[in-house]
């Protein structure tokens, strides 16, 4: 999986596992097997597997990274998925030096822009800008 389609397709099925994990109150094994299904690739799959429990076993990391940076914004109030997608590039940023922060920030605000609202795209761009910045 080196291509930059199947990276972005894998974070695609990471959120849209988190999503279900989040929003349908489903259990993390659940919710991958039913959204990698049987035809991803091992190294898709295990990317995806990756980025979804690595996302939610550092979620109260990425919160507290994030909120200060939300600029009169409260983390809770925030659409779900730029929630998601905030604490999933945190993570990558934070816990996968292979990924280099403007990957992650640009995968982060495609997604914001394809998933979420018409200003979640700039919004999360900004969010992350801060956090890479910060982290500097």
């Amino acid at each position: 999986m080196t291509s930059r389609t199947s990276r972005r397709a894998a974070r695609e099925q990471a959120l849209q596992v988190l999503y279900s994990i989040v929003i349908g109150d489903r259990e993390p094994q659940d919710a991958l097997r039913e959204v990698i299904g049987e035809d991803a690739d091992g190294e898709q799959r295990a990317f995806v597997k990756e980025l979804t429990l690595g996302t939610l076993e550092y979620a109260e990391q990425a919160d507290r990274i994030v909120s200060p940076l939300l600029e009169g914004w409260a983390l809770e109030r925030l659409p779900t998925i730029d929630r998601l997608l905030l604490e999933m590039a945190t993570f990558e940023m934070n816990c996968r030096p292979e990924t280099p922060a403007a990957v992650a920030i640009n995968e982060a605000v495609a997604l914001a822009k394809r998933f979420s609202t018409e200003d979640s795209g700039r919004f999360v761009n900004g969010v992350l800008s801060a956090v890479a910045n910060a982290k500097e």
